[in-house]
């Protein structure tokens, strides 16, 4: 009864959705495009009996890349399809895997689409990366005998909260799944308490600890640094300030002009999580007197040049790898924070806000071994990048301390995968 008051909600909302869709395409026109697939209307069909693996966004994609890529070397008569709910996360998958797999947007959860989509690509599996649960999807599986596993899954305590509330929806649609491989003890007993089998739970690690620095992306980073003159010891420093939302932008900027006094010729590198304020952000810079180049548009940055807006996608590795600390945002606002482990497999020292509750695992780690400095807001973020600048030896120590967290602590993707092979 929850699931059909839940889906009848869903089709009153229909048409707020495909409005909002509309107005995001006004910054970010990839929104405006392919609305089918969004229903559940697929022109191609891919071979069935493959698997499905579904990564919402930017992040869960590229977590899963590794995984995907493993499957294909073993299993290469095997057909793979992968969905996303982004843009973003569309052209990572373009990006990684070309026609190599079939690619599509997730329908909207509704029993009409998905059965839509499942009538296509009659997969063998679906496996969702972290915590995308959604009621219909699930059931529509059920319905057809296809198995549907989490993997890499979390579950914070505001979330667990959240689904509590939801209790006659959440509880059946949990003990439909197959599988939920979650990434702490403290996650996999959150799932139990809302309804998920003792015996269907796995603790497997957070995959993201398997994030590792290939040769094309140390190589393009060292291209980008030399075209911006900031290589060697005697280049400029760089801050970077990555995955920033709404709110944060404001604090990064003013610090950095309070650092500017002891730092003058600081470059501050800032990545807007989402695609559409990338304007917004450009226009903050420039409204405080700050020289601002748009990393887009390929211009020399000379040394004139006191902020760089990387309103690109997919480069986020490497534009760590020009920096020499790092801040990663969605943490100085109730966002919950951003993936800390990219930064830190370039050694970098790392600095974020409070709220870490979505990475309160590779929090704890990395604050027990120093790694990681927390500030609160523009005054403190300053004081702790100009201490980190002013002592090398704290900063080597914190960088070398936040690779060791990563170093040992791999091995999840491995423990994924074989859980994984039951399935295929």
């Amino acid at each position: 009864m929850a699931r059909r008051f839940y889906t009848l909600f869903f089709y009153l909302c229909l048409p707020i959705i495909f409005v909002r869709l509309f107005l995001r395409s006004r910054q970010a026109p990839q929104y405006r495009l392919r609305w089918g697939e969004r229903l559940g209307f697929v022109r191609n069909t891919p071979k069935p009996k493959g698997l499905w693996v579904h990564a919402v966004s930017v992040g869960e994609t590229l977590a899963a890349v590794p995984l995907i890529k493993r499957i294909q070397a073993e299993y290469p008569d095997l057909p793979i399809t992968i969905t996303t709910m982004t843009p973003t996360g569309s052209e990572q998958v373009l990006k990684h895997f070309s026609d190599s797999v079939f690619h599509l947007y997730i329908p909207y959860d509704l029993p009409g689409a998905v059965r839509r989509l499942l009538d296509k690509i009659k997969p063998k599996v679906l496996l969702v990366m972290e915590t995308e649960l959604w009621p219909n999807l699930i059931d529509q599986c059920q319905r057809r005998a296809i198995p549907v596993v989490i993997a890499n899954a979390r579950l914070s305590e505001r979330s667990a909260a959240g689904y509590g509330r939801l209790d006659a929806l959440v509880r059946p649609m949990l003990k439909q799944l197959s599988l939920v491989i979650a990434q702490t003890e403290q996650d996999s007993r959150r799932f139990q308490e809302l309804g998920v089998d003792r015996q269907r739970m796995v603790v497997g690690g957070n995959i993201k600890f398997d994030v590792s620095l290939n040769e094309q992306v140390r190589a393009e980073a060292e291209r980008v640094a030399r075209a911006w003159g900031i290589d060697g010891k005697n280049g400029r420093k760089v801050l970077i300030a990555a995955s920033t939302h709404e709110g944060e932008e404001p604090i990064i900027v003013t610090a950095f002009q309070q650092i500017l006094v002891n730092h003058p010729t600081l470059l501050l590198l800032i990545v807007p999580r989402h695609p559409e304020r990338f304007d917004e952000v450009v226009k903050l810079c420039e409204d405080r007197g700050l020289h601002t180049l748009r990393r887009s548009r390929q211009e020399p940055c000379t040394t004139q040049i006191q902020v760089v807006v990387g309103d690109t996608m997919g480069e986020l590795m490497t534009l760590y790898g020009v920096a020499d600390i790092a801040f990663v945002g969605g943490s100085l606002v109730e966002t919950g924070g951003h993936n800390l482990l990219e930064p830190a497999v370039w050694r970098l020292p790392i600095i974020s806000g409070p709220h870490l509750f979505n990475f309160s695992e590779v929090d704890q780690l990395m604050s027990a071994a120093e790694a990681l400095m927390k500030v609160d807001d523009e005054n403190e973020l300053a004081a702790k990048v100009d201490e980190l600048f002013s002592d090398p030896e704290l900063s080597d120590r914190a960088g070398k301390a936040a690779l060791k967290v990563v170093e040992q602590n791999r091995g999840s993707m491995e423990r994924l995968y074989q859980q994984l092979v039951q399935f295929i």
